[in-house]
């Protein structure tokens, strides 16, 4: 299979065994995430609150809130942006606050906010992009050795994804590796992991690619500690007869404060206001 991460249309809506480690398309062997195992981590579901609309031609690479804004990267070569639009308990469908385009053969991915800082991520291009979180106006590039995938903010620590079962953390100012953590579940390796999430509680929640499939995950030992299945959202998407087919689940960002998340895909017309429930 391809490694461009835009040409997977079709996923199952229900997920029984969770396959992680595709041959062919992960970076490492990984394991596999099985709801039905004896010793699984909490087995969760979604409950959406509200459903809002969401832009379908934005290949959504990363989400996140940050007071009144809310944030959202995208990728591709000559598609890839990142914008702040307001946020006032929901998203709002309205003029952009700020914008910036990533000129090719920038490939845009995950994004987060950490002081006056918004970080972003390129996926093969070998940096990270340090940008003004009012004016997203780029303020320096920093060496970034791994492919490039998800990032969020834990504290005084950014973490970033690459694809594989590891997370790095990083220093905010340096962008210099500090630690890293490989994230098991059951003993296993859990591969794929995307866009991430940091919870107020300090928990990273994560997407894993090519599913529809989220993971809790407690950063001081990697140990996945729940397995959200966010599948009845694809069965909740109203197209409305876009020409461009829906990709894979791919944003998350809880809304600060509170025990709710928005999520959303890559092509997805609509943007959940959803809670994880048993």
């Amino acid at each position: 299979m391809s490694r461009s991460r835009a040409g997977f249309v079709s996923i199952a809506s229900t997920l029984t065994v969770i396959a992680l480690g595709v041959a062919g398309c992960s970076t490492t062997d990984e394991g596999t995430v099985d709801p039905s195992a004896d010793n699984s981590p909490g087995q969760l579901s979604v409950e959406v609150i509200e459903v809002y609309d969401h832009d379908g031609g934005a290949f959504t690479q990363g989400l996140e809130i940050d007071g009144e804004r809310l944030y959202e990267s995208t990728g591709r070569v000559g598609e890839s942006w990142v914008r702040s639009t307001q946020f006032d308990g929901a998203p709002v469908s309205g003029p952009e606050i700020a914008r910036a385009e990533l000129a090719p053969p920038l490939f845009g991915e995950g994004i987060t906010v950490i002081g006056d800082v918004l970080w972003q991520l390129t996926w093969k291009n070998g940096v990270a992009i340090a940008r003004d979180k009012d004016t997203l106006t780029e303020q320096g590039r920093f060496p970034l050795t791994t492919e490039g995938w998800g990032i969020c903010a834990l504290e005084n620590r950014l973490v970033t994804s690459d694809g594989t079962s590891t997370l790095m953390f990083r220093d905010p100012d340096t962008f210099a590796v500090t630690d890293s953590v490989v994230v098991t579940r059951g003993g296993q390796p859990v591969g794929d992991l995307n866009e991430l999430e940091c919870a107020d509680d300090g928990t990273i929640y994560a997407n894993v690619w090519q599913t529809d499939t989220i993971v809790a995950i407690d950063p001081a030992d990697g140990q996945v500690s729940s397995v959200i299945d966010a599948s009845l959202l694809r069965n909740r998407l109203d197209t409305g007869g876009a020409a461009t087919p829906v990709d894979v689940l791919n944003g998350i960002a809880q809304i600060p404060g509170t025990d709710r998340f928005l999520l959303t895909g890559k092509y997805w017309p609509q943007i959940f206001e959803v809670r994880f429930v048993e």
